[in-house]
Parts: structure tokens; C-alpha cells; sequence
């Protein structure tokens, strides 16, 4: 039996709204675990940081070595 994508059966990832509302929940309490800081907290920036545009580095950061 072939198996269908994650992306097909889920509905979280196929509704883009929920897809973003889960990852932004699941990134702000692992973050919280980290840090200490506020479910919630972590959350406002995500959402604020959604607004402004989205933030892009580069694929190597120039402080650390490449390999």
C-alpha cells in the first residue's frame, strides 16, 4: 500500500493558515524550553516578525568556518 505524503493527509499542512499558526507554536515553545522566556513573548515576535517581511541570511555566516 503506497503510503501519501504527510502534506496530503494532514490538514494543518494543507490549510496554509493553520500550517503557520502550528509552525509559530511549535517554534515559540521549543524556544521557550531554551531560553526561559514566555510562550507567548516568543510569539508576539514571530507574528510581529511575519508582518515586517521575512528575514533571510545567508546560507554561511561569515564568522563561522566553511566546510
Amino acid at each position: 500500500m503506497e503510503q501519501k505524503p504527510l502534506i496530503e493527509t494532514n490538514p494543518y499542512l494543507r490549510d496554509p493558515e493553520k500550517f503557520r499558526k502550528a509552525l509559530i507554536t511549535s517554534v515559540a515553545s521549543s524556544t521557550a524550553i531554551e531560553t526561559g522566556t514566555s510562550v507567548a513573548s516568543i510569539v508576539r515576535m514571530l507574528e510581529e516578525g511575519a508582518k515586517t517581511g521575512s528575514l533571510t541570511k545567508p546560507q554561511y555566516s561569515s564568522s563561522l568556518p566553511h566546510k
